[in-house]
C-alpha cells in the first residue's frame, strides 16, 4: 500500500480533529498536533478524499497517535493497576486505533507496569477473605485474566478457610438455624452457592449447628456448573422436593 486515502474529516470541540482513512483507521489529533506538522502536510491531512502518502501517515501514526497511546496508557496505570485486557479496553474507549493500542500495552509491558500473573495474585491477597475461590476466579476471568494465571495465583495465594468464610456469611445475615423454614434455608443455600462456595463446604460448615439437618432430610441438590461465552461461570442449584 503506497496511499492511505483520507474518507472523512470532522472538527470536533476542544480543538480536536477525527480522521477516517480508507483502511478502516480512526483516530483524533489535536490542532496543535497539526499545526506541529510542515504546512504542506498539515493542508492535505485536512483535505478529505485525498490520498496521503504511506510515509506520512505511518508517521502521524506512530509519532504523533502512537506515542500519545503510551503517555495515556501510562497515566491509567498510575492511577490504579490494570490487567492487560482492561487497558485495551480504556485505550479503546479513549479512540486510539489497534495498532496504538498494541503498541502502548507491549511498550509499558517491557518495563513490567502490567502483569496479569501479578494483578491476579494482588487481587486474591486483598479479598480472598470475602470471596470464595471460585468467585474470584469469575472474577479474574471477567477482568480478561488467563486461566493458567489464574490457577497459578491461586495456587500460590488463596489460604482462606471457605467453611470459615460461609459461617461469617451467615452471622452477618444473622441467620438463625432453629428458627429458619424450608424458604428461608432454600434461599439461604442458594445465596452461598451465587457466592460460588461448593456445596460440600456450606451443607459442613454449619453442620454442628444444624444448619440444613432438616433441609438435606427433605430435599435433593442437583448442583451444575458449566461456562458461558467461555469467560464467566455461574453455579445454579436445583432443589427437588422428595416427598
Amino acid at each position: 500500500m503506497q496511499e492511505v486515502q483520507v474518507k472523512e474529516v470532522a472538527r470536533r470541540e476542544k480543538g480536536r480533529v477525527f480522521f477516517r482513512f480508507d483502511n478502516g483507521t480512526e483516530f483524533t489529533l489535536y490542532r496543535s498536533e497539526i499545526r506541529g506538522l510542515p504546512q504542506a502536510e498539515s493542508t492535505l491531512l485536512m483535505t478529505e478524499d485525498v490520498y496521503l502518502p504511506v510515509s506520512l501517515y505511518e508517521k502521524i501514526l506512530t509519532e504523533i497517535v502512537g506515542k500519545r497511546a503510551k503517555k495515556r496508557a501510562l497515566f491509567l496505570l498510575e492511577r490504579m493497576d490494570r490487567t492487560e485486557s482492561q487497558l485495551c479496553e480504556k485505550l479503546r474507549q479513549n479512540g486510539y486505533p489497534e495498532e496504538c493500542v498494541a503498541a502502548a500495552v507491549e511498550y509499558v509491558k517491557q518495563y513490567h507496569y502490567i502483569d496479569d500473573l501479578r494483578y491476579a495474585k494482588q487481587y486474591i491477597r486483598y479479598h480472598q477473605q470475602k470471596k470464595s475461590s471460585q468467585r474470584l476466579k469469575m472474577d479474574l476471568m471477567k477482568k480478561g485474566v488467563g486461566r493458567e494465571q489464574i490457577e497459578q495465583a491461586l495456587a500460590e495465594e488463596f489460604v482462606s478457610d471457605e467453611r470459615a468464610q460461609i459461617a461469617e456469611l451467615l452471622e452477618k445475615r444473622h441467620y438463625d438455624a432453629a428458627q429458619a423454614d424450608r424458604r428461608e434455608q432454600q434461599r439461604m443455600y442458594q445465596f452461598l452457592m451465587r457466592r460460588g462456595f461448593k456445596s460440600t463446604d456450606i451443607l459442613a460448615a454449619k453442620r454442628e449447628e444444624h444448619f440444613f439437618d432438616e433441609f438435606q432430610n427433605k430435599f435433593q441438590y442437583n448442583i451444575l456448573y458449566f461456562c458461558k461465552n467461555e469467560m464467566q461461570y455461574y453455579a445454579y442449584c436445583t432443589v427437588i422436593h422428595l416427598t
